[in-house]
């Protein structure tokens, strides 16, 4: 079992099947050292967006939730990204992640609820998960998700 499988295991996190495409797109692209992985929704380990994961954030959707969100939007990050490397101690460093936050017009807690991502990416990979990151709020996502986020990391050869 690899280091990170370890820590995910110490977390209680068990990755699930990667999510496929809803359009037309790969969930990943490796081009050299870095891995980006495209835009993951909170989607829960039965393959399904839950309701307290759909809707917007000011208005059905509270901050929390939203954290919570933007925490399993990276554990499928991670899902995708193990089927990319199949192992994910390659990865060397999350060099970003952005995060697109589903917000009736006047919400302004958008950092706050990204860092439900960040704060994940930092307690599992520790110093290499700290990253550069954009968080913005938008009118709609797919499936109608409170968020969305994406990733690029950097890949050990």
């Amino acid at each position: 079992m690899s280091v990170i499988d370890q820590k995910l295991a110490s977390l209680g996190i068990v990755l699930p099947v990667p999510v496929a495409p809803i359009a037309n797109y790969v969930p990943f692209v490796l081009i050299g050292r870095s891995l980006y992985i495209s835009g993951q929704l909170a989607i829960g380990q039965d393959g399904k967006l839950s309701d307290a994961h759909k809707g917007k954030l000011g208005g059905t959707v509270d901050k929390l939730a939203g954290q919570a969100a933007a925490r399993l939007c990276v554990i499928n990050l991670l899902a995708q990204a193990k089927a990319a490397l199949g192992n994910l101690d390659r990865i060397a460093r999350v060099v970003r992640l952005g995060g697109f936050i589903n917000v009736e017009p006047d919400y302004i807690d958008v950092p706050f609820v990204m860092n439900g991502a960040s704060d994940l990416a930092v307690e599992i990979f520790g110093d290499k998960g700290r990253h550069a990151r954009s968080t913005v709020g938008v009118a709609s996502l797919p499936l109608g998700c409170a968020v969305e986020v994406e990733a690029l990391f950097d890949i050990d050869a």
